[in-house]
């Protein structure tokens, strides 16, 4: 375990805003790939980026869908593109990496935004459990696939991914005698569980692999924010979470928002901690660390009672080197020079 794990304190909070924790910050000459960027969160984390003067390619599994919800940012004269993608596809994914690499840009800054939760099962094309496949595999794949351009940036002063995980991981680590639910009755929150819990060990043994290129990786938990990843959640999920009709994507159910001293944000807080750990000055020289609320989080012991912190399981060293040996197994994918 890294002794890294320590709040370092920031000066910034829960309440935090995507736009507060890039105030002060010139991204003009940099360059990020957002995932998910036409929705939710990752269409927040598109725009703060963007407004501070980034240039964006967001890569989105419907592009017709993209095209109107970035509309407006490249109207206003930001520089944000969009290209096709599916997490749960190996051939799209080859080929968006492809087409960025064909541009010859470095890329300064990956946040690997999308994802799906608690879906009935689901399978590929190889028989991968569908959470596992697109929030942590499909991510392990296109993080390969476009090393060379984040190592042309991290030479020439530094690049950053960002995983994005969730306070989810606390319930369950990786199973790896059985990622994929063959054996064991499929549970489809213990499965987004153990894809957040994959999340945060890519990026412990992502920021081993890349310090010395100057590549830093971190993890993140953006908090509970209503949007449309929870889609598949059933009326008795939400009876469960407090949520009544009213509370629906974008919204911050009454009474219970950060501000108020409750666990909701709004989307604009929801997108700051990773816009946060892609560009603050304040983690220079870390990496390899799980965040959340704009700061590197506190380790939480296991059994201990709190939902604030990081469970040891997710940022275990070991357990990152056996997934990452895991996921170049079943994806086929290697780092690239």
């Amino acid at each position: 375990m890294t002794s890294r794990q320590t709040p370092l304190p920031s000066r910034f909070g829960p309440a935090t805003t995507a736009r507060e924790a890039l105030r002060g910050l010139d991204l003009h000459g940099r360059v990020a790939v957002v995932t998910g960027g036409a929705a939710g969160l990752g269409l927040e984390t598109v725009r703060a980026l963007a407004e501070a003067g980034a240039e964006v390619v967001v890569a989105a599994r419907d592009l017709e869908k993209a095209h109107g919800a970035l509309a407006g940012l490249a109207g206003g004269g930001m520089r944000v593109e969009a290209a096709p993608m599916d997490l749960l596809d190996p051939a799209s994914i080859e080929a968006f990496a492809r087409a960025f690499l064909a541009t010859g840009r470095p890329l300064h800054m990956l946040i690997n935004n999308a994802g799906i939760m608690a879906t009935p099962l689901q399978r590929g094309a190889r028989g991968y459990e569908s959470q596992f496949a697109a929030n942590h595999l499909g991510h392990f794949q296109l993080t390969a696939r476009l090393w060379p351009a984040l190592r042309r940036a991290g030479q020439a002063g530094g690049a950053r991914v960002v995983a994005l995980s969730s306070r989810a991981h606390q319930r369950a680590g990786v199973d790896f005698d059985d990622p994929h639910f063959h054996s064991r009755p499929y549970d489809r929150w213990l499965a987004y569980a153990q894809a957040k819990s994959a999340n945060a060990l890519f990026a412990v043994a992502l920021d081993r692999r890349g310090e010395g290129e100057g590549i830093r990786a971190f993890a993140v938990h953006p908090g509970l924010i209503l949007t449309d990843l929870g889609r598949h959640m059933t009326e008795e999920d939400r009876r469960a979470a407090g949520l009544g009709p009213e509370d629906g994507p974008g919204t911050v159910p009454a009474g219970r928002s950060v501000r108020e001293g409750g666990e909701f944000k709004t989307t604009e807080q929801g997108a700051a901690t990773a816009v946060w750990c892609a560009t603050s000055p304040q983690l220079a020289g870390l990496g390899g660390v799980y965040c959340q609320d704009c700061d590197v989080a506190p380790v939480l012991p296991p059994g201990a009672p709190g939902t604030i912190g990081v469970r040891p399981h997710a940022i275990d060293p070991d357990a990152a080197e056996r997934l990452w040996a895991l996921s170049e197994q079943l994806t086929g994918v290697r780092l690239e020079g």
